[in-house]
């Protein structure tokens, strides 16, 4: 556990950034008025993602391996970093669909339906809190996996 203390304090920090982004979110109107630009909009938290994973293993690097790490140290505390939040994702989720945004669901099933991009039973599947604590696990595991891989890469250091 004290070999991961780096990981989980930054998957943490992680969780608590993902849920002031869905506050944001929110606040702007992406659940609601403006949820037609919700699709685009979103991605941009990938560039908070990618900050705290380059932060989180300069961390590792200075604090735990004196300064030098190399690609395979920095991949694997990437992976740590990546699991640690996938466990914590369905927390987050729960937190934003019911606290910070409970009405996101029925307005983006509203939205769907009424473009025609989903028939109300298809987006009633997909757009639902079980749904989404799923995916924002594996989420979370596999472009965590590929952003630690390639974030190793640029900070690792011999």
């Amino acid at each position: 556990m004290k070999k991961f203390k780096i990981e989980i304090k930054w998957g943490i920090i992680f969780s608590v950034l993902t849920l002031l982004w869905m506050y944001l979110e929110k606040s702007v109107g992406w659940h609601s008025t403006h949820i037609s630009k919700h699709a685009i909009y979103t991605n941009f938290f990938a560039l908070i993602a990618i900050i705290i994973y380059v932060l989180a293993l300069l961390d590792k690097r200075n604090h735990f391996f004196d300064g030098k790490m190399n690609w395979k140290q920095g991949f694997i505390s990437g992976i740590a970093l990546s699991a640690i939040i996938a466990l914590i994702s369905p927390l987050t989720q729960y937190i934003t669909s019911t606290i910070i945004s409970p009405e996101y669901f029925p307005n983006v099933i509203k939205y769907v339906v009424g473009k025609g991009k989903m028939t109300q039973e298809a987006a009633e599947t997909y757009f639902n809190l079980k749904s989404y604590m799923v995916q924002s696990a594996f989420g979370a595991l596999t472009m965590g996996i590929v952003t630690a891989a390639i974030v190793a890469f640029f900070v690792k250091k011999q």
